[in-house]
């Protein structure tokens, strides 16, 4: 195996997480983070949902469940336990009759929370644009 100079190795440490690269474990983390029910949970745990308050808070499955419209129970339970294998959540589970499980954000789901909460708004404040755009666009304008 040939040796690599300093030069060669903070190079290739550079470009370890490169998105734009074909094996870059990052794509897999851009995958998630692309899913609608991710952007949704955590906007929903950030305080987002729409009956929310605007501060981040734990929500019991039930809770999210009813927030998120249209996710069905075993895409909230996938989306859930991804969200909380990579660390942005936390599952947190009280003995009770029945048991009560509750979500919240981590600091590192938080941080995200901020990025998910601009993309989420966006998309919400310039739906009207892009549903013109497409109706121009299916008209063959």
């Amino acid at each position: 195996m040939p040796t690599r100079t300093a030069a060669q190795r903070r190079a290739q440490e550079k470009n370890a997480y490169n998105a734009f690269f074909a094996q870059c474990p990052s794509r897999q983390l851009l995958d998630r983070l692309s899913d609608k029910w991710v952007v949704l949970i955590l906007c929903a745990l950030g305080g987002d949902g729409p009956d929310g308050s605007g501060t981040p808070r734990s929500l019991r499955y039930s809770e999210l469940s009813r927030q998120i419209a249209g996710v069905s129970q075993k895409m909230l339970t996938q989306t859930l336990r991804s969200l909380e294998r990579d660390g942005f959540i936390t599952r947190t589970v009280t003995p009770t009759v029945p048991v009560t499980v509750d979500y919240a954000l981590t600091d590192l789901g938080s941080s995200l929370h901020r990025t998910t909460r601009e993309l989420r708004t966006w998309a919400q404040d310039h739906m009207d644009a892009v549903r013109a755009n497409r109706d121009q666009y299916d008209l063959g304008d």
